[in-house]
């Protein structure tokens, strides 16, 4: 498949993105090329089983270095902005495969943020495992009754303590690479009447879990999900993340730094939605002119552009806020809610353009086929991951209008 050309470079400018982030834009953006391209459309359109997790590109997007941008110097790239460059790196990786942006995400942002709250022993032994794509991790706090009204009373799965640590019972659905990972970061109410969280690290091959089936989706078919299931669980003192007790702290840690690089993944799906339709208004022809001569379509466009730029600028200034050590709660709200938005409404447009082209997997008789209907299927996804849209315009409501009318 010819490459499309990126209107990003003509419309875009990186006026204050700084250099070591522009540096790992560039090397995402041909590790992506090197080793997602060739596999995204089978990625995008095989059924999800057991065995159809992309190793092959996730182990390559690996190799070039990119799930070692989150770290510090003594397990990664050491930079001095680094949820900025991850999330720009999640943008890259959405540009070609939504879905593997939701698996970048959970290896790369979500899990990370809860190895903050590791022992060194842990760290020590596990990151290394994770920077080289040797093991994947997941992340789990969604349970069958509860998923975006994430609180200790709601939770299920229960941590119940004993002299050599845990033992935990419950269930926990839609997990990221749960089907493959080797640990799971996941969220259990502390004791079965308690009204706080503990956050566990678990070993997925210990006695008492069971991984479920893979999930049947509509898309984000390369970002398997299945339930994890655990029975009389031990798990260690040492595996806890950060202080039994106090894991809902480390869980909404992590989500809100999920939310950005949802906000991100948006703005990349966006991003190839408009370029694919922009080269078509240039070549397709209608009525003795190119389709892009009819204002509708430029204008149209035009506020696209306009969107995806604001969008990423959210993405941007809420990881910098993070990099800077100071909250950004609002602004991850406003970035997810807003970049996963349009990335279904440019795609939808998109497929307009392209007309019956845009709506087809693949053209029988000539094999041509544009990936707008994989990508149709995966925008909606991210409209409801990391916290549904509803909730991120509620967090902004509460610190626009007061907790004390929003609750």
């Amino acid at each position: 498949m010819t490459s499309t050309p990126r209107t990003q470079d003509r419309v875009a400018h990186d006026v204050w993105l700084p250099a070591e982030t522009i540096a790992v834009r560039d090397n995402a953006r041909t590790a992506v090329a090197t080793h997602l391209a060739p596999h995204a459309r089978d990625i995008g359109q095989r059924t999800e089983s057991r065995d159809s997790f992309p190793w092959e590109a996730f182990r390559g997007l690996a190799s070039e270095g990119l799930f070692g941008v989150p770290f510090d110097t003594e397990f990664g790239a050491g930079l001095e902005h680094p949820m900025l460059a991850t999330c720009t790196v999640a943008e890259e990786i959405a540009y070609e495969s939504s879905s593997m942006a939701g698996v970048y995400d959970g290896q790369c942002i979500l899990v990370p943020q809860t190895l903050t709250f590791a022992s060194p022993e842990l760290r020590a032994r596990l990151i290394p495992e994770l920077t080289t794509g040797q093991t994947a991790f997941a992340f789990a706090t969604t349970e069958p009754e509860t998923s975006s009204d994430l609180t200790a009373e709601r939770l299920s799965t229960t941590a119940v303590r004993t002299d050599t640590g845990f033992v935990v019972n419950g269930r926990k659905r839609w997990i990221t690479n749960s089907v493959v990972a080797g640990w799971v970061s996941i969220l259990c109410r502390d004791g079965v009447d308690g009204d706080r969280a503990t956050m566990l690290l678990i070993d997925l091959s210990s006695p008492g879990v069971t991984i479920g089936e893979p999930d049947l989706k509509m898309g984000h078919r390369g970002q398997i999900t299945a339930d994890i299931v655990l029975q009389d669980v031990h798990v260690p003192h040492e595996n806890v993340l950060g202080e039994p007790g106090r894991g809902m702290r480390v869980a909404l840690s992590a989500l809100v730094r999920g939310r950005i690089g949802i906000g991100a993944a948006g703005v990349g799906v966006a991003q190839a939605a408009l370029d694919l339709a922009v080269e078509r208004l240039r070549t397709r022809h209608v009525f003795g002119a190119p389709l892009g001569a009819m204002q509708h379509w430029q204008f149209t466009m035009a506020k696209h552009a306009t969107d995806i730029e604001c969008a990423r600028s959210l993405y941007q200034k809420a990881a910098l806020l993070l990099d800077r050590g100071e909250s950004a709660e609002p602004e991850a709200a406003m970035a997810k809610a807003y970049g996963s938005k349009i990335a279904g409404d440019v795609v939808r447009d998109a497929i307009q353009v392209h007309g019956a082209l845009g709506f087809a997997r693949e053209v029988a008789a000539t094999g041509e086929a544009v990936r707008l209907e994989e990508m149709y299927r995966d925008a909606k996804i991210l409209e409801i991951f990391e916290g549904a849209n509803e909730l991120q315009h509620w967090i902004v409501a509460r610190h626009l209008i007061g907790r004390d009318l929003t609750g």
